[in-house]
């Protein structure tokens, strides 16, 4: 799925995602997605649209913002800052993710 809409802000993103249906709000913990206390294996889902934010002077302002899909049809987003992965496999887990993305959009 090609990216239909660019919003200014990482907020307007996420107010305009769950508007979309995007509800739940994930948090990212090694190869598992958790939201409202329940854990989500990552590998059920993949990357509907993302949009990336640059800081124009602070590399802490930069972030993604991930709207996900599961195969059974669970709906979220999950905001990440660049480099900012807790653990190498958590890490792995958003390289992964985006490597599903590309291929569906290449």
């Amino acid at each position: 799925m090609k990216q239909q809409f660019h919003y200014a802000t990482i907020s307007e993103a996420v107010e305009q995602l769950h508007k979309q249906g995007y509800i739940l709000d994930f948090n990212l913990k090694e190869d598992r997605l958790i939201a409202d206390g329940q854990e989500y294996n990552a590998e059920d889902f993949e990357i509907a649209d993302l949009y990336r934010y640059e800081g124009a002077s602070d590399p802490a302002d930069e972030a993604t913002v991930y709207a996900l899909v599961s195969r059974s049809g669970l709906r979220g987003l999950l905001v990440s800052g660049y480099g900012i992965s807790s653990d190498s496999s958590s890490e792995e887990t958003i390289k992964h993710l985006h490597y599903k993305y590309q291929q569906m959009n290449s």
